[in-house]
């Protein structure tokens, strides 16, 4: 069920948000009332589609990554939602922006990999996950556990916009094994090509 969820998240070297609201796997399932996020934002952020495809397809530019960082953090939770423990460690956190190639930063993620695995599944660790998978021509299933939204100031910062911020976190399975974790936040700037995402959250 949707639920209220007014905890700080703390940065632990990564981006999270300070939820004003999050909603779990049955509000995934079930879709958000369209008064709390319009149908084509829920497309983007409650489908199984690639974000780096859409992205590209919604603005007409091939979508580039900025590879941020590449650390290893051990066996550490490191501050991630409840699935990374699916995720074995030792683990590596991966984060980068997601932008149009003339340079709009669209979104950011972070992404957990079991370190010793990370280089089966990211060939060109420049490239986004998909077009990695891509090539590989690997069958995968997103697994969206989860939808947020909430304030950084440090992405008010690099998006340019004012939060609140939609976002969302998933397991990728492959062979029934799950082999990353993902979180990933939207920037406004997407509402020039998907209009508005909403009203305000009803957090009831």
């Amino acid at each position: 069920m949707a639920s209220i969820d007014r905890r700080v998240s703390t940065l632990q070297g990564w981006h999270a948000l300070q939820t004003l609201w999050r909603g779990d796997q049955r509000a995934v399932l079930q879709g958000l009332p369209q008064t709390q996020l319009a149908p084509a934002w829920q497309l983007l952020l409650l489908g199984d589609g690639s974000p780096t495809r859409h992205l590209q397809l919604l603005t007409g530019e091939p979508t580039a990554v900025d590879v941020i960082e590449m650390e290893p953090i051990a066996d550490r939770d490191d501050g991630a939602p409840a699935p990374i423990r699916a995720i074995a460690g030792p683990r590596l956190r991966r984060q980068v922006w997601l932008r149009t190639a003339s340079g709009q930063r669209l979104a950011y993620a972070t992404s957990w990999w079991t370190q010793q695995r990370v280089d089966t599944y990211l060939r060109d660790r420049a490239q986004p996950i998909w077009a990695n998978l891509a090539d590989l021509r690997t069958e995968l299933y997103r697994d969206i556990q989860g939808i947020e939204y909430g304030h950084s100031t440090a992405l008010s910062e690099a998006f340019g916009h004012s939060g609140p911020f939609w976002g969302r976190y998933y397991l990728f399975w492959h062979q029934g094994q799950p082999i990353t974790l993902i979180y990933e936040v939207f920037s406004p700037a997407i509402a020039a090509y998907l209009g508005p995402s909403s009203p305000l959250p009803q957090l009831q």
